[in-house]
Formats: structure tokens, sequence, C-alpha cells
């Protein structure tokens, strides 16, 4: 599989960069296990028997859990250091396949896939960017594809504070590797009307399941 250019946000692929063997411990917060046991049982019949291209896939934490009922999946990253982990998940041979590509514009990605899963990923896109990242996607995907985009509720108490917000309205953290080191990464928590909106164009039909630390949106392509 052929890899992409440069990535268009290199401060944060840096940052997941680092993080990497330390990636998985935000799915340890005690306050989250039963948010995260439900998008568990929810994520595969979502995808069942469909062949899904996994965006920003990280350390694979998700990729079992598709793969569980999924014909296939292509989970792609840009970072090496976390497609490493992944390629060690628990996943029946043939299932799934990690490759590395951009998540922006989706350059050397597969054909063919009917549906895609971005989990943790729209948080991390500029306002600015996100028409073109979903119409990115739709370009790659089979018309009729259904996709499931998973992220962040703002929740007092167990979110990282959001440290500054840009004159576009994007909002930051302020966040600390165990090596001490600090970065400052773009993390959006986008309205329900700003979902609609932003799918509105691309979207046949489209609906939002919210928890308290998560939210789900579901969405077909025309």
């Amino acid at each position: 599989m052929p890899t992409t250019a440069a990535s268009t946000t290199p401060h944060l692929e840096r940052y997941y960069s680092k993080r990497a063997a330390e990636y998985e411990k935000i799915y340890a917060k005690p306050e989250r296990q039963a948010e995260l046991a439900w998008l568990k049982q929810r994520l595969p019949v979502i995808f069942r028997d469909r062949t899904v291209l996994e965006i920003a896939c990280g350390t694979g934490y998700w990729t079992p859990t598709i793969a569980s009922l999924a014909r296939k999946v292509h989970a792609c990253d840009i970072n090496d250091s976390v497609l490493e982990i992944a390629r060690e998940k628990p996943i029946p041979a043939g299932r799934a396949n990690f490759f590395k590509a951009n998540a922006v514009t989706l350059e050397g990605v597969p054909s063919g896939c009917d549906a895609a899963y971005a989990g943790f990923w729209w948080s991390h896109v500029k306002k600015a960017d996100l028409a073109k990242f979903v119409a990115n996607l739709a370009a790659k995907l089979e018309p009729g594809a259904v996709v499931a985009i998973l992220d962040n509720q703002y929740a007092e108490g167990s979110s990282t504070p959001v440290s500054r917000r840009d004159a576009e309205g994007n909002t930051y953290q302020m966040r600390r590797l165990s090596t001490g080191e600090a970065f400052e990464v773009l993390k959006n928590f986008p309205t329900a009307q700003e979902l609609a909106e932003t799918v509105r164009p691309f979207a046949r039909e489209a609906h939002l399941e919210t928890l308290k630390y998560y939210w789900l949106m579901l969405f077909t392509l025309k």
C-alpha cells in the first residue's frame, strides 16, 4: 500500500508518535467504563458484513471491535510507531490490514469500502477543514456507505481542560506525556448543530447518539 505525503498536521503527528506507548491509558478512566462497554457492543453491529475504512486508527484499540463482525477493516494512520502496536492486536488473519496514510487527504486508501469509522479524529481537525475531510472521505467510499464518527464530549472533571480558543473557534488542550514533555493539542468539542451542518451536503441521513463522555454520529452517504 503506498504511503502519503507529509502530514498536514505535523505537530499533532509528533505528539501521537511520542505518545504511542501510553496511547491507550485514556481508556482506563474508571468513570468511562460503562460507556466504553456500550460502545463496544454498538460499533460491531453498525459494521456487520461491511468493508470498513478506519481513519486515524492509532494503536488499533477499536480495530478488533470493528473487525469482530465486519467483512474486512482497512485501518490507516500517519504514524509508524502506533501502527507497529496496532499490528499486534488480536485480530483473526485476513480480517484487517494496517497501512500508512494521511487522514485528511486519504491518498492511497483502498477503493470498494462501503463503510468508514473515525474514532477521536474529528476533534483534531480544524473547523475550517472539516468539510474538506468529509468530502475526501465521501469520494473514497461507495455510494450509500455508512459512516460512524466517535469522539469526546467535554466532561468537567474528566476531560483535560481547554487551554485556549483561537480566532476561528478552535479549542486547544495542554497535554503532558509521562516523560514530562508538554504539547498544545487541537481538541474541538462540536455542537450537534455543527456536526449536522458539516455532513448535510454529503449525507442522505444522519443521527447523533450522545453519552456523558462520548458522542457517536452515524450517517449514510448520498
